[in-house]
């Protein structure tokens, strides 16, 4: 049963990756598919300087994100003001910084919300 989850999960992160790939492409922003080593579906985007930031989705929260901070996210339900979002960032430049990991401490959540 997990496995087929995990398969559909698969398949909707790569379905809205490839449709952001596409838009940013046609915007001239250049942007290729990939697959990390552990299996993660990504879009490698360059910036206006050549610097290479990768793009992913972070399904639970439905947002594409390229960094830990909370400028490098925004949300994939709406497509076009997403591509609008990273295309801008991709023409502005990416930090120099090395490319954060989004990552979140559940515990820590949890213990916001505990009286």
């Amino acid at each position: 049963m997990m496995n087929g989850l995990k398969e559909r999960q698969r398949a909707c992160q790569e379905a809205l990756l490839a449709a952001l790939r596409n838009e940013l492409v046609e915007r001239n922003v250049p942007a290729g598919f990939l697959n990390e080593d552990d299996g993660r579906p990504g879009v490698e985007v360059l910036d206006a300087t050549g610097r290479r930031r990768r793009v992913y989705v972070h399904l639970p929260f439905r947002w594409f994100y390229w960094g830990d901070r909370p400028d490098e996210r925004t949300s994939c339900v709406q497509l076009i003001a997403a591509v609008e979002r990273v295309e801008q960032a991709a023409r502005q430049g990416w930090r120099y910084e090395p490319q954060g990991e989004l990552s979140f401490n559940l515990n820590k959540i949890a213990d916001a919300y505990r009286l």
